[in-house]
């Protein structure tokens, strides 16, 4: 039987373009060769899509970006393609075919229902959730609408758009009011805590909206919550198994930012986390509730609070989430008997289940 080729997407113009290429260098390190071909399709911060065929080693550094045998191409819309034209000189062109996708893209343009759009048209089975479950899950007012509608327990929060800058004050007034400070301020449709400010009082609050702003054009506002910060990670698809819960403990007193993430050795994560086993199986429980309500498949990260008191508050959902390896989701899948290389397998299997493939 022939290998099964998969295609895994790195880069973007994403925000998170770095962190990207780390966790594709993870996840193509990892996929089983003896199962799977694996073709490399990288874009750039300027959104250039290439077919890449050099050292994966290179590919963190961004090196991968100059290497003298990348090929431009693109995916086709048209299931006929089933996969990548590669344009060569001369107007030829190649068609390179896979039978699924592996999308490592974080944020924006890969994690927000854009590209999910784009394999869905294709008609192209891949890794994660699909369109709209993305982009819900991306954008944070959305979240949270949906799952206050499904009685999952969120932060307060108050949404502003572009245009109710010009009444600033008066939805600052309303932020206090609903509230209190401080506050978290939020682009709507941006990851790894990128331009999230926290803010004291009425001047801090505005600068961070102009702040937010610059990287999306809607903002969510929130109470601060005071608990432990934990995640989970769920695989699956009509049936989510959810892993035990990890602890974050930031480097950052202020909040889980992205350098406190990505840049400081003294940020660490703690699998599992302190608590008690009723919590974590609350925890769990309510990761799979939201998974279910906001539609995901294949995998997400559910991120929470723990309050002193015991009660569980849910903060947001990585449909695609990092997978460095330092990331938790990963690590928390291997907490539970998986290997990195177990882990790649299942979700390209989830991946054509969703589909209906035959793979065996």
């Amino acid at each position: 039987m022939s290998k099964i080729r998969v295609a895994v997407i790195f880069g973007g113009k994403s925000n998170e373009h770095d962190v990207s290429v780390v966790s594709a260098t993870h996840v193509i390190k990892s996929i089983p060769k003896d199962k799977y071909d694996v073709i490399c399709i990288g874009i750039t911060k300027k959104g250039h899509w290439m077919k890449y065929i050099g050292d994966v080693d290179d590919i963190a550094s961004n090196k991968w970006e100059q290497h003298p045998d990348n090929v431009p191409c693109v995916l086709s819309p048209d299931p006929l393609h089933k996969g990548f034209i590669a344009l060569g000189e001369n107007g030829e062109y190649q068609n390179v075919k896979v039978d699924v996708i592996f999308p490592v893209l974080h944020g924006k343009n890969g994690e927000d229902g854009t590209i999910q759009g784009l394999f869905q048209l294709a008609e192209i089975p891949f890794v994660g959730c699909d369109c709209i479950s993305s982009a819900n899950c991306m954008d944070k007012g959305l979240t949270h609408t949906v799952l206050d509608a499904n009685g999952i327990k969120t932060a307060k929060w108050v949404g502003i758009i572009t245009s109710e800058l010009s009444h600033l004050d008066k939805k600052c007034d309303e932020m206090e009011s609903k509230l209190g400070y401080p506050m978290f301020v939020k682009p709507a449709n941006c990851g790894s805590s990128v331009g999230v400010s926290k803010a004291k009082n009425r001047d801090e609050l505005k600068s961070a909206i102009k702040l937010a702003f610059a990287h999306d054009s809607k903002v969510i506002v929130e109470e601060t919550i005071v608990g432990m910060e934990c995640e989970c990670a769920v695989m699956g698809n009509d049936e989510p198994f959810a892993s035990t819960v990890g602890e974050v403990c930031s480097a950052n007193d202020e909040f889980y930012d992205f350098d406190a993430k990505y840049n400081d050795a003294a940020s660490k994560t703690l699998i599992p986390a302190r608590m008690s086993e009723e919590s974590i199986e609350e925890i769990r429980k309510t990761a799979v509730k939201a998974y279910r309500a906001m539609g995901c498949s294949g995998l997400s990260r559910v991120d929470f609070f723990l309050m002193k008191d015991g009660t569980v508050i849910l903060n947001e959902i990585n449909t695609l989430p990092g997978h460095t390896p330092i990331s938790m989701y990963p690590q928390l899948m291997q907490y539970e008997g998986m290997t990195p290389a177990q882990q790649e397998d299942k979700l390209i299997k989830l991946a054509l289940d969703k589909a209906e493939v035959d793979y065996e």
